[in-house]
């Protein structure tokens, strides 16, 4: 896990593999907001992408490390005072030949799109 109680996932629909749900609820209390920022809480860019390679993690039941990302975009600030409860909605592609997993992911809360993100993952 990225941070030891940094956030639940408290569900993954993974009925059709090449379009994955997941929810996330994060802990607002964990101490990686004590310095993200005093008094104004800010979820870390790179905790977003360790979220999604979690995630894909739990959906393929193994380990996956991150071989290239071509476009995160980050599109508004996440307050886990404001926003404890964020959807994850991921398009996945298998391309057996280079042996990777193809992401494309919209992160949101509400009708809020903040994060953006598409990479490949490849087994460790």
């Amino acid at each position: 896990m990225l941070l030891k109680n940094f956030y639940t996932l408290t569900e993954l629909n993974t009925s059709d593999q090449e379009n994955l749900k997941a929810i996330i609820d994060l802990n607002k209390d964990h101490e990686v907001y004590k310095g993200h920022f005093p008094g104004n809480p800010v979820v870390p860019g790179v905790c977003l992408t360790q979220l999604i390679k979690e995630i894909m993690e739990a959906a393929e039941k193994k380990e996956l490390k991150l071989v290239y990302a071509d476009n995160i975009k980050f599109m508004a600030v996440v307050n886990p005072e404001v926003n404890q409860t964020l959807h994850v909605d991921l398009k996945v592609k298998y391309d057996n030949e280079q042996n990777l997993i193809k992401v494309n992911s919209v992160t949101y809360f509400g009708d809020q799109v903040f994060y953006k993100f598409k990479g490949n993952f490849t087994a460790k």
